[in-house]
């Protein structure tokens, strides 16, 4: 008689809502039905993305997660297929918060991305609207959250660009700003100037 198969630490072994649609998008064998296999790839995928709790438990979140990776996949090098950030500005730095992303075009041609990034979280959410960058700082360092907030360029209030080490896909999200990987900050950084415009649109999901 076989043994059965070895359980990761904490896993649940329960069948989730979206256990169809996450094993398809970690191309595990898709039958909708939870395995040990399954839980441990689910929870590594979790523990990458800081998504908790890391049980390998195919839930609402986890595949939120997911189906935002997949909109962002899409949109390939045409973020603005659809014509939702302005190209009549000259050069403007767009961010969708429903797909999570950002990038940077001067009129119709895109200057740079389409990145990831992580906006805010319900409750404190990254406003929406027409912009423009007013203040820049390589290191500021913020009174409120007392962190440093790397490549920082504010251009609504309290919201900025600047970098993060932490996963673009980490939940629920940030205070406001609009966070980045640190070479894409540091590449917005070198792109944009005080006086360039900024547009954001959408609504993250889950807010």
């Amino acid at each position: 008689m076989s043994a059965a198969p070895a359980q990761a630490a904490g896993c649940n072994l329960s069948t989730g809502p979206y256990q169809r649609q996450v094993e398809a998008f970690l191309n595990l064998w898709v039958n909708g039905v939870q395995s040990a296999s399954d839980c441990r790839a689910i929870q590594a995928f979790q523990a990458q993305h800081g998504i908790t709790p890391t049980m390998g438990y195919a839930g609402p979140l986890t595949w939120q997660t997911m189906s935002t990776m997949l909109a962002q996949r899409a949109a390939g090098n045409t973020p603005n297929r659809d014509g939702a950030c302005p190209t009549n500005v000259g050069r403007i730095a767009c961010v969708d918060l429903t797909r999570q992303l950002s990038w940077i075009q001067d009129g119709a041609t895109l200057r740079y991305g389409p990145v990831p990034v992580r906006t805010g979280k319900d409750g404190t959410e990254t406003r929406t609207g027409h912009n423009k960058i007013y203040y820049r700082n390589i290191k500021h360092w913020s009174t409120i959250y007392n962190v440093w907030m790397p490549y920082s360029q504010f251009f609504d209030g309290g919201i900025a660009f600047h970098s993060v080490d932490k996963s673009m896909w980490n939940p629920p999200g940030s205070g406001g700003c609009v966070n980045m990987t640190p070479t894409d900050a540091k590449a917005y950084w070198n792109l944009l100037r005080n006086g360039d415009d900024v547009y954001v649109y959408g609504r993250k999901p889950g807010t």
